[in-house]
């Protein structure tokens, strides 16, 4: 029998998300609005320190509308990191506003802080000020918010906290996502829980929650006819969507302890190979270890894995292609630059889900080891 496709990240859905659809169905709840969508909201809110929740249709739109909260607009300059998925960046062109990109560091391959300071003094030197920091939990891994937030907040700059893959980590004990003035979170289909498609804005500050709900419902105004004084987005979160998503919070932690022990058979498995190296965890960094990564000595060692799992129907990838290098942004600032673009050409995602097992496992590292003791 020929060997199943194995994904490098698919839903994984547990026994309620079901149960919890065929209610909003029965009930007629299948509008943007409805008691499910409240419930995801709460619940998401009681994992999140209580922060305020706006429930809405994707993670990009979650970054899209904290750039609009946050008075980003023509002309303006936001700084964000250069290693991540493009949906990090393009909310910053939504607005009319400039890309600044910033180079990751080695110990969690997130934003350098000290790159971003390097950054912001620069701007200012040319005579302008960077309006938002947006900082990427990338694969789960927990950025040095200590001292990004130490930067940002001597220059008085807000951060967007992109904790779209990172939703079950924390750092020193507090959730991602919490550690800013806003934070965003993904439950797109490949994400550690998922809402179909979705995304959540969160912050401390009720009154940007509060507006996020109204501009996510095409800013209507209160009467009883059609008003509208502010532009408005189609951003909610549907109420049946937010069933799923109430399913699926239920076994959040589960999922991290799957996921986090996919992490642990690979690195058991692979990390005796001097030519196989894993990120590891800072102390006080919890990572829900979303993808596991790998780096190898080069490109062409790279490319060579990922070919030979790809023709055994095994699904892996390269690391983000950082933003500076996107033709898209081609022409936008980058600060530092050649630690993200290293990670790019020695980097690979292996397959993570939740819903993996041990054969499965199995049968990744053994192709992968015929390469490496080759």
């Amino acid at each position: 029998m020929a060997n199943s496709k194995i994904w490098l990240s698919s839903p994984h859905m547990g026994d309620n998300e079901f149960a919890y659809v065929n209610e909003a169905f029965n009930t007629n709840w299948i509008a943007p609005i409805g008691p499910h969508l409240n419930r995801f909201e709460e619940k998401l809110s009681d994992i999140s320190n209580g922060f305020s929740v706006a429930a809405l249709s994707s993670g990009t739109a979650a970054i899209h509308l904290a750039l609009v909260l946050l008075g980003v607009s023509d002309g303006d300059e936001v700084l964000c990191s250069s290693f991540t998925f493009s949906a990090s960046a393009n909310p910053i062109v939504y607005q009319r506003a400039k890309p600044i990109f910033i180079d990751s560091e080695y110990d969690t391959w997130n934003m350098c802080p000290s790159k971003l300071e390097e950054a912001i003094q620069s701007r200012l030197k040319a005579g302008v000020k960077p309006k938002v920091i947006i900082v990427v939990h990338l694969y789960g891994m927990p950025a040095k918010m200590n001292e990004i937030k130490a930067v940002a907040s001597k220059f008085k700059i807000p951060v967007v906290e992109d904790a779209a893959e990172a939703l079950g980590s924390t750092y020193f004990e507090e959730p991602l996502g919490t550690l800013s003035e806003i934070g965003i979170f993904s439950f797109n289909g490949n994400k550690i829980i998922t809402t179909s498609s979705g995304g959540a804005l969160i912050s401390s500050n009720d009154e940007y929650v509060k507006k996020a709900k109204f501009l996510s419902t095409q800013a209507r105004d209160e009467a009883p006819h059609y008003e509208h004084s502010n532009i408005g987005f189609n951003y909610r979160l549907s109420n049946v969507c937010a069933a799923i998503g109430l399913g699926q919070l239920e076994v959040l932690d589960k999922r991290v302890e799957q996921r986090r022990n996919n992490h642990s058979f690979y690195e058991k498995v692979l990390s005796q190979y001097d030519k196989i190296q894993f990120l590891k965890e800072p102390d006080g960094f919890y990572s829900n270890r979303w993808l596991t990564t790998i780096l190898l000595p080069d490109f062409d060692s790279r490319e060579k894995i990922r070919l030979a799992l790809a023709e055994e129907k095994i699904e892996s990838r390269p690391l983000w292609k950082p933003m500076h290098l996107q033709p898209i942004f081609k022409d936008c600032l980058i600060f530092g630059g050649s630690v993200c673009e290293e990670l790019f050409e020695r980097g690979l995602c292996l397959p993570s889900g939740s819903n993996l097992n041990e054969s499965d496992l199995t049968r990744i590292t053994d192709k992968i080891l015929e390469h490496v003791k080759g």
